[in-house]
């Protein structure tokens, strides 16, 4: 079968691998439908994610058809539709039970203390084969597979199977109350999520905050008050439009690719800071980068604690490695600031926002923006790596 395999960093492929088979009596074999590329598989490609183990299949997006079950999958059976939660967990060990599937004790391999286990992801992430392929094994399958209903069409399910539970979990983190001023920094498609719903949430104003004019085209269409910092001091503009006291709730949806600003006021602060930048990029990244990696890892992070008002909170979704050491503890200590972060519990989220999707209540796939088909991956890559205008959300489909 064909599938996007990683080679190295700057180096992925679509090759020819062996089909997946039933390893486990709690695994699932899926013929995918429909996958995705996510802003997470770039930090992989562009060497800011972690160790990678080459021959690693992409991928952590998923909906697909059930082809076959072992024998202790007992609520899904060959031909049921499903979405596929990015994120891997057992179902039964006491984090799971408690609804944080993103801590399983049991599901990574490498033991309950290596982290999220998780699809086409790093090495200590297990690693498992990902979902950009024609099909996949899905272990603990009882658990990590969830029907679709039949109204709801692979376009709006693609869209369940990480990057709207993640929002909705970084909106959640944020502890958003009705009449709440937030702000999301970053509007790519796990941003536009956040600010849906922060919206769902009841958030009185929603600022976004980025410098892809598409971006934030898309994020003021949501209703969003929009900051380019490649125009404006983002911290000094959100303090301007709150009465000089802050935001209530920030959500930092960047993570390690994190850029600084290159023109404006904010650039002279960048151009301060570029050592600090330079050492957290060798910390994050040892191996080097490629591709479009960011140049400022802790930006994100630095202007959303300055934004915050006093006493407020601080969601962080996006992602950074484990050798990620940067943060300006000293001002958010001295805020009060409350702190929440983590990788989403997707298994969570997904059934209610399915819900939703099939009520009519909302319809995510006016944030899809491409749909590819596979043996144009790798191009489709580099595309939504460069940021391109309306490469917003990357829909893969195999052998359409």
């Amino acid at each position: 079968m064909k599938a996007v395999v990683w080679h190295g960093i700057g180096d992925i492929r679509l090759d020819d691998v062996p089909e997946p088979r039933i390893e486990q009596p709690t695994d699932a074999t899926v013929r995918l439908t429909a996958s995705a590329i996510c802003g997470t598989d770039l930090h992989f490609v562009r060497g800011t994610g972690g160790e990678m183990v080459p021959g690693t299949i992409l991928g952590h997006e998923g909906v697909g058809i059930v082809e076959e079950v072992g024998p202790d999958v007992r609520n899904f059976r060959p031909g049921d539709r499903v979405v596929i939660p990015s994120t891997i967990a057992c179902g039964y060990c006491s984090y799971c039970r408690a609804g944080y599937y993103a801590q399983c004790d049991t599901a990574n391999p490498h033991g309950p203390l290596a982290g999220t286990a998780f699809y086409g992801g790093p090495k200590m992430s297990g690693p498992f084969q990902g979902l950009q392929a024609e099909k996949a094994r899905i272990p603990f399958a009882a658990t990590n597979l969830v029907k679709v209903p039949d109204s709801v069409t692979d376009q709006q399910a693609i869209l369940v199977s990480d990057i709207f539970p993640t929002g909705y979990f970084g909106a959640d983190l944020a502890d958003i109350k009705p009449g709440h001023t937030v702000a999301v920094f970053g509007c790519g498609p796990v941003g536009q999520f956040t600010i849906t719903s922060a919206k769902l949430m009841g958030a009185g104003r929603v600022f976004a905050i980025d410098r892809i004019p598409s971006r934030l085209d898309t994020a003021r269409y949501q209703g969003a008050e929009t900051i380019n910092f490649d125009e404006e001091d983002p911290v000094e503009a959100l303090r301007r439009l709150t009465g000089g006291i802050g935001v209530d709730c920030a959500i930092d949806v960047v993570g390690v690719d994190a850029k600084h600003a290159d023109h404006g006021p904010a650039a002279a602060q960048a151009r301060q800071e570029e050592g600090q930048f330079e050492q957290e990029v060798q910390q994050v990244a040892p191996q080097g980068t490629a591709w479009n990696a960011g140049n400022a890892p802790s930006q994100a992070l630095e202007w959303a604690v300055q934004g915050l008002a006093k006493a407020g909170t601080l969601s962080i979704i996006g992602v950074y490695p484990q050798t990620m050491q940067s943060f300006p503890i000293g001002m958010a200590m001295n805020k009060n600031l409350t702190i929440r972060m983590g990788n989403c519990n997707h298994r969570k989220y997904i059934p209610d926002l399915l819900d939703l999707i099939q009520s009519g209540a909302l319809d995510p796939e006016k944030l899809l923006s491409q749909v590819e088909e596979m043996h144009t991956a790798v191009e489709a890559y580099h595309a939504f790596d460069e940021r391109q205008p309306g490469w917003l959300k990357v829909e893969l489909v195999p052998g359409m």
